[in-house]
């Protein structure tokens, strides 16, 4: 859905544009915001964080829609704005165009013709975020930012991208490989390091076909966040499929005869998603933080061997689509009160 912002000091307007788009509305396809003028559109914007574009006069009391463009300019590049004006001239959108107008539509209005810029700038808003999360998701930029990066990547647009922060819901699982230590002792480096990449590489398949995202590898742990629709029971099954796979698998290429074992803590809630990093290192992380993560760590070092243990808060979202059963109180670090616990089981 496209969130609109229209800004016009003609009343008319609103109730044309309601007419104009009643099925749009109807459908959930356009959401609209309106506001009197620049001054008034600022404050809108400050209510309604989710705005997508702003359909904008420029000829309006307190403060014009050029203005108004400057502002934007200033405070969020990746919003898009359309000016909607009688004021046709180019010296007009030649100044609309330098202050980062997306488009022009002239007055009076072809409702056909703005529909249609319309859904032209919401699809460069979408091709926006598409990029911006392509950017995010990729490995490389998140431990390299530096400022060349950015700008052959899209320049200040990804730039501040990155240091976007956010409220999300979604469950954060961590998975630790036990024992591993044991086989650095005895065996090879190269040896080491090949059986934890194959480890990993099963570990991440499995994350990957329940649509979860590697955050981080951890020594010899995998962080990893799932976001979207049934987050928490997707995570479940790439648990269960991790263990299952896993526990199929007996190294008779090591001395120990290594066989590998995870345990696993799974918290869902809602946590911080930003960039953490240092600007001096030029090095950021994209990650989630918040109690929901510590959780998560905490519940996977109180797990034993081959155990999934997660909070009884998890536990009434999915009882009943999984067979699980009752721990007890653990004493989980940082928490003054004894922590309720369930195993997730075949």
């Amino acid at each position: 859905m496209a969130k609109i912002l229209v800004v016009d000091d003609e009343e008319d307007l609103e109730i044309l544009i309601k007419q104009k788009f009643r099925q749009k509305i109807r459908q959930n396809e356009y959401e609209f915001v309106f506001a009197m003028n620049g001054r008034h559109a600022l404050e809108q914007l400050q209510i309604h964080k989710d705005i997508d574009i702003v359909l904008s006069d420029i000829n309006m009391p307190e403060m014009d829609g050029l203005t108004l463009l400057s502002k934007l300019s200033e405070q969020n590049t990746l919003l898009k704005s359309v000016i909607v004006s009688a004021y046709g001239d180019m010296d007009n959108i030649r100044i609309a165009m330098n202050r980062g107008a997306f488009d022009f539509v002239t007055k009076p209005v072809n409702f056909a013709d703005l529909e249609i810029t319309i859904d032209r700038t919401m699809n460069h808003v979408l091709m926006l975020r598409d990029t911006l999360k392509a950017v995010k998701e990729n490995n490389i930029l998140k431990m390299y930012v530096d400022e060349t990066v950015l700008n052959f990547m899209g320049g200040k647009e990804i730039e501040q991208a990155m240091l976007l922060n956010e409220i999300i819901e979604g469950t954060v699982v961590f998975i630790d490989i036990c024992s591993f230590t044991s086989i650095s002792e005895n065996e090879s480096a190269d040896q080491v390091v090949e059986l934890l990449n194959r480890y990993f590489d099963i570990m991440v398949q499995e994350i990957i076909k329940e649509s979860g995202v590697v955050d981080k590898f951890i020594g010899d742990a995998i962080m990893a966040v799932f976001t979207g629709e049934y987050h928490i029971d997707r995570a479940l099954d790439a648990c269960l499929s991790i263990k299952r796979t896993l526990g199929k698998i007996h190294e008779e290429s090591t001395d120990s005869g290594f066989k590998p074992k995870v345990s696993i803590g799974l918290n869902s809630g809602e946590m911080v998603s930003g960039n953490i990093g240092s600007s001096t290192l030029k090095r950021f992380d994209f990650t989630v933080i918040g109690d929901t993560v510590n959780v998560a760590a905490r519940l996977q070092a109180a797990a034993a061997q081959n155990q999934i243990l997660i909070s009884s808060k998890s536990y009434e979202l999915v009882k009943e689509s999984f067979h699980c059963e009752k721990v007890g109180e653990l004493n989980l670090k940082n928490k003054k009160e004894p922590f309720l616990t369930y195993q997730v089981l075949e």
